[in-house]
C-alpha cells in the first residue's frame, strides 16, 4: 500500500508549532478551480483583521501558466472571493476563501463556471431552487491502487461493502470520519456520509442548499477531501470509473427542488420537469462531467446502477433511470427528483445551472441560451 513520504513527517512536531500563537494576524487559504476544471489549488496570505464577509477579502493573483490557465507571456489571474469558510487545519480565526478566477482582461477564466451560474441562479430566486448532490469517491493509494485492496488481485466481489461494518468491509473509515468533521467546522452544509457498493468506495451528501451555495459548498466539501487526505497519506480521487470491470463507477447524483414542487401536488412540477429534461438529454450529458460527456461514457453503461448514456428514462425507485423519483415523493405527491447522470467529477455549477436553464427558464435545443 503506497502512501506518500509527506505522510511519515511527525505530526506531534508539527503541532508544536501550530499550537504557537499568532497575535493579531489572520491566516486566509484562497481556494481556485485550475484549467482542467477538476483540480484544485490553493495559497495563503496573511491579513491583519479577521475577516467578518466576503466585502473585507481583498482580491488577489496568481500565475496561470503554472495551472493551464494562462501563457507564460501574459501569465497573471486574478482571484475573486466568492464564499468564506472556517479553516479546519489552522482553526479560528483563520479562513478559507473559494475565489473565482477572471483573466487579464477582467473575462471569466475557461473553468470559472460560477459566474454564470450565479446569474441563472439570480433569474430564478423567486423560485427557490434547492439542490442536494451525493458526492462518491475512490481512496486510493499514492500508485492509484485502490486503498485496502490486495496488491496483486481483487477483494471479493461486491455486495458487503455498501454501508459495511468491519475491517474486511469498510477500508479507509478514519479518512471519512475526519472529513466529515472538517465540513462540520468549516460550515459547509454536509448532511450525511456511507460507505458506497465498491470496496474503498465512499460517499458524502452536501445540501440542501438554495442556488449558488450548492456549488460553493460541494467544492469547499472536495478541498477538505483532498487535504484530509493529504494528511494521511492517501489520494481522493472522483474519477467515474476508476476500476474497469464489473465494479460500480462514481457519480454525483444530484437532487432538485423548487417552491413549487415541495408544496402539496407538487408532483406535477416535478413531472412537468422530467418531461423537459427528457427532450434535451444530450446537453445535459455534455454539462455533466468536465470532458463533455467522455467521462461519463465509461460510468453510464445501463449496468452498476446506472442508466444508458444514449437513452433518457425516469421512473419510481428506479436506480437504473436517469431521473429517480424517490417512492416518498411518489406516494405524498410532492418533494423533490434525483438527477442520476452527472459524473463525480463534474462541476457541481455547470450541473445546477443546466437545471436551472432547462427546468425553470424553459429552455429547449443543444445549446445554452444567452441572456
Amino acid at each position: 500500500m503506497a502512501t506518500s513520504a509527506s505522510a511519515t513527517l511527525s505530526k506531534a512536531v508539527k503541532q508544536q508549532y501550530m499550537n504557537l500563537p499568532q497575535g493579531d494576524k489572520v491566516q486566509a487559504m484562497y481556494i481556485w478551480i485550475d484549467g482542467t476544471g477538476e483540480g484544485l489549488r490553493c495559497k495563503t496570505r496573511t491579513l491583519d483583521y479577521e475577516p467578518k464577509s466576503i466585502e473585507d477579502l481583498p482580491e488577489w493573483n496568481f500565475d496561470g501558466s503554472s495551472t493551464y490557465q494562462a501563457e507564460g507571456s501574459n501569465s497573471d489571474m486574478y482571484l475573486i472571493p466568492a464564499a468564506m469558510f472556517r479553516d479546519p487545519f489552522r482553526k479560528d480565526p483563520n479562513k478559507l476563501v473559494l475565489c473565482e478566477v477572471l483573466k487579464y482582461n477582467g473575462k471569466p477564466a475557461e473553468t470559472n463556471l460560477r459566474i454564470t451560474c450565479k446569474k441563472m441562479m439570480e433569474m430564478v430566486k423567486d423560485q427557490h431552487p434547492w439542490f442536494g448532490m451525493e458526492q462518491e469517491y475512490t481512496i486510493l493509494g499514492t500508485d492509484g491502487h485502490p486503498f485496502g485492496w490486495p496488491s496483486n488481485g481483487f477483494p471479493g466481489p461486491q455486495g458487503p461493502y455498501y454501508c459495511g461494518v468491519g475491517a474486511d468491509k469498510a477500508y479507509g473509515r478514519d479518512v471519512v470520519e475526519a472529513h466529515y468533521r472538517a465540513c462540520l467546522y468549516a460550515g459547509v452544509q454536509i448532511c450525511g456520509t456511507n460507505a458506497e457498493v465498491m470496496p474503498a468506495q465512499w460517499e458524502f451528501q452536501v445540501g440542501p442548499c438554495e442556488g449558488i451555495s450548492m456549488g460553493d459548498h460541494l467544492w469547499v466539501a472536495r478541498f477538505l477531501l483532498h487535504r484530509v487526505c493529504e494528511d494521511f497519506g492517501v489520494v481522493a480521487s472522483f474519477d467515474p470509473k476508476p476500476i474497469p470491470g464489473n465494479w460500480n463507477g462514481a457519480g454525483c447524483h444530484t437532487n432538485f427542488s423548487t417552491k413549487e414542487m415541495r408544496e402539496d401536488g407538487g408532483l406535477t412540477a416535478i413531472e412537468d420537469s422530467i418531461e423537459k429534461l427528457g427532450k434535451r438529454h444530450s446537453y445535459h450529458i455534455r454539462a455533466y462531467d468536465p470532458k463533455g460527456g467522455l467521462d461519463n461514457a465509461r460510468r453510464l453503461t445501463g449496468r452498476h446502477e446506472t442508466s444508458n448514456i444514449n437513452e433518457f428514462s425516469a421512473g419510481v425507485a428506479n436506480r437504473g433511470a436517469s431521473i429517480r423519483i424517490p417512492r416518498t415523493v411518489g406516494q405524498e405527491k410532492k418533494g423533490y427528483f434525483e438527477d442520476r447522470r452527472p459524473s463525480a467529477n463534474c462541476d457541481p455549477y455547470g450541473v445546477t445551472e443546466a437545471l436551472v436553464r432547462t427546468c425553470l427558464l424553459n429552455e429547449e435545443g443543444d445549446e445554452p441560451a444567452d441572456y
